[in-house]
């Protein structure tokens, strides 16, 4: 008995042949370009041959052989990959488009260890070399199979002489698409992207001309990918597909309708001896505008650390932004066309504003949102984080009533979602704030920085719950993180007035100050921030001042005593001793 590998099976199948159209001109021209619009062409069409049950038989340089169990098949497969390479390459220059030509037919064919050989095949790429580059030619045993079942426009050739076939084959060639249903094209290669924040992470280019610096560059991506997969509120495209890209030069709205997504980050490396230079923007599909751009020069002597610690610089800026993008789309919709969570993005300034009015206004919004989707967990979330902050503001009218909310609200964000890093960064920093299960709630932050390790937001509630907790060289430590993550975050104000009383817990008074003074710069409607900055300065002696700023909160808080703000902040005794000397020193009403 022969081997496996020389056993000749003999059936019938329908044969998909695709060779590309002056590949020898191309690679002469350019040819590192030439061979990475190759790869990426044939990452789209492997795809599309395995999505229509096709397998992929023999392979050499730019030749692809493949079978089908039907001509249908086959020929839906050819005309979803000459489509979605059309629109690849639509911003090539003509003289460098890369184009495919594809033949079918359905055939005797004979398979010996996976390949395919016979009369049938030969037929097949004779037909291949008769189509236009872009097109598609069957030949009549496969149109009789597709006629009618694709409704297909097809210009017949006649009968055609080919290379060592003996009796010409009659030929036709693919003219168009129209009412091809079952292929759903227009879902293949335009997909509408999800509602909530998408994004596309390209390979990044390399520019130092160096093969092996390719590695670098795309494990640098990989984690940069798997790091933004960490968030539950972002929509991140998988790697495979980012990476059929790879080389292309289609437009970003080309890219963004073929993934369904409304951003994309690009990239490129450039290595210079033992440095590496690495650039990224942030991308609006639609439209192409650069939203973000940033540059990380490091050493290559440590490449790992080095991919950890860019991964860790690019994120942390990256989700921030997006956010913010969101934000400004959702502003411009009309009111009548709000979704569930163009209300929740609509919450987000409103409740950064950090002003009664606001609070209130933001509140009116998720509950909205959440009476549309009740399991809306971000929306819950921030619902929770608003009615704690209206407290720590001393703007409830009901302490009482208003921490039964914030606690029922952040149960509703973990029952959507229990591995929610913010959902359980709130949930441990509340835990914390009322006193009721300070360890839980350091667990609970702990397991957010966790699962989300370049969440600015998590880090921030970790330093919080820390701080209540009474332990302010973690709070530090965490708060200092936070800051490095996400230096222009929508809630540094918060991160910075939460670092303030973790170095008055330290007795670092002077470093207090500047952190107040910091918070208040992005938001100078924050009663807690002055209270701060009050009791900081008065521990350093400087009593004017400590009075002004103790003033200056009384606007904002005038029924404020510390008697009431002791009751409402159930906070470890040790967390709260040096500060509330320092707001009677300030002059602070008791």
């Amino acid at each position: 008995m022969p081997p496996p590998q020389d056993r000749v099976e003999r059936r019938l199948a329908a044969i998909f042949a695709a060779d590309v159209a002056g590949y020898s001109r191309l690679m002469e021209r350019n040819e590192v370009k030439t061979l990475r619009t190759l790869t990426a062409h044939r990452q789209i069409m492997d795809r599309l041959i395995t999505e229509h049950g096709g397998r992929i038989a023999n392979t050499a340089g730019d030749s692809v052989l493949a079978e089908f169990p039907s001509a249908v098949d086959a020929v839906h497969c050819a005309v979803n990959v000459q489509e979605a390479l059309a629109q690849v390459n639509q911003d090539s220059s003509e003289e460098h488009r890369l184009q495919f030509r594809i033949g079918v037919h359905v055939g005797d064919v004979m398979v010996r260890g996976g390949d395919l050989l016979g009369d049938g095949v030969n037929i097949a790429a004779r037909l291949q070399a008769l189509a236009e580059p872009g097109g598609i030619c069957v030949s009549e045993a496969a149109q009789q199979y597709v006629r009618k079942a694709l409704h297909l426009g097809l210009d017949d050739l006649g009968p055609q002489a080919v290379k060592n076939i003996e009796e010409p084959i009659r030929a036709f060639a693919v003219r168009s698409v129209e009412g091809i249903e079952p292929l759903s094209t227009e879902q293949r290669t335009t997909l509408a992207p999800p509602d909530k924040p998408s994004i596309a992470v390209l390979p990044f280019t390399n520019l130092s001309h160096e093969p092996e610096q390719d590695y670098f560059a795309d494990g640098v991506v990989e984690d940069i990918i798997t790091s933004l997969s960490r968030f539950p509120r972002l929509f991140v495209t998988a790697r495979n597909s980012s990476f059929a890209f790879k080389g292309s030069a289609s437009h970003p709205k080309q890219i963004g309708q073929q993934l369904g997504v409304r951003y994309l980050l690009e990239g490129s490396i450039r290595k210079a001896g033992a440095r590496v230079r690495i650039t990224a923007q942030l991308i609006e599909a639609a439209t192409g505008t650069t939203l973000w751009a940033d540059r990380f020069d490091g050493d290559l002597t440590d490449i790992f650390a080095l991919q950890d610690e860019i991964t860790e610089h690019v994120v942390g800026l990256l989700h921030p932004r997006i956010e913010r993008a969101e934000i400004e789309a959702a502003s411009r919709k009309r009111p009548e066309s709000l979704t569930a969570y163009d209300r929740y993005l609509r919450a987000l300034p409103l409740f950064h504003s950090m002003t009664r009015a606001g609070f209130e206004e933001a509140l009116r919004l998720l509950h909205e949102a959440l009476a549309l989707e009740p399991h809306f967990g971000a929306a819950a979330n921030l619902a929770s984080a608003t009615v704690g902050h209206r407290i720590a503001q001393g703007w409830a009218t009901d302490v009482r009533k208003d921490l039964d909310e914030m606690v029922r609200l952040g149960r509703l964000a973990l029952d959507a979602d229990p591995n929610d890093p913010d959902a359980l960064a709130t949930s441990g920093r509340d835990l914390a704030f009322t006193g009721a299960d300070i360890d839980g709630g350091i667990e609970a932050v702990d397991r957010a920085v966790e699962i989300c390790p370049n969440s600015s937001y998590a880090w921030s509630l970790r330093g919080w719950t820390y701080a209540y907790a009474a332990r302010p060289t973690d709070a530090v430590e965490a708060f200092l993180h936070a800051i490095r993550l996400s230096p222009m975050d929508l809630w540094l104000y918060s991160t910075l007035t939460g670092l303030a009383l973790a170095y008055i817990q330290m007795g670092r008074f002077d470093a207090a100050i500047a952190a107040s003074r910091k918070a208040l710069q992005q938001n100078a409607h924050l009663s807690s921030t002055f209270r701060t900055l009050a009791a900081a300065l008065a521990h350093t002696g400087r009593a004017e001042e400590a009075k002004g700023a103790a003033h200056s909160m009384l606007r904002l808080e005038p029924n404020f005593t510390i008697t009431e703000w002791n009751q409402r902040n159930l906070w470890r005794q040790a967390a709260k001793d040096l500060f509330v000397e320092g707001m009677r020193m300030a002059g602070l009403p008791e």
